[in-house]
């Protein structure tokens, strides 16, 4: 079973979106984050996840897929495959249809403590970005 973390970050101050993304496959970790155009923190947590289930399916298209994340938001709209803000339904759909290449997806939420992973890989790209 593939672990995986992922988060958004948006830096409101910086006009700043990025991802990151802690893959871990027993002793193998993976790590991945850039930035994204600027939107919201929400959607950018959908991003997260969208953009994980793509690289999953490059590296592990046959395996069980276990995603970590500390957006409620997200984890309740996969789960109900459902949301009321019409601006994540084109994530929604893109979500639900990568996930169908694994004989089993799930999300699961976590504390934000448990995902300081992919949320420092996320918040580095901006920092970095700024920089530039």
């Amino acid at each position: 079973m593939i672990e995986v973390y992922t988060d958004g970050s948006t830096n409101e101050i910086t006009q700043c979106s990025s991802i990151g993304i802690y893959i871990k496959n027993g002793q193998e970790q993976h790590e991945f984050s850039c930035t994204i155009p600027y939107c919201s923190n929400h959607e950018a947590e959908f991003y997260a996840v969208q953009k994980a289930l793509e690289i999953c399916i490059e590296k592990y298209p046959n395996d069980i897929l276990s995603f970590r994340t500390d957006s409620q938001i997200v984890v309740d709209a996969i789960d109900k495959n459902y949301v009321k803000n019409k601006q994540f339904e084109a994530y929604m759909k893109n979500i639900h249809n990568l996930s169908q290449s694994f004989p089993l997806f799930f999300i699961k939420w976590i504390a934000s403590s448990q995902n300081t992973h992919a949320d420092n890989l996320a918040k580095k790209v901006c920092k970095e970005h700024k920089k530039s």
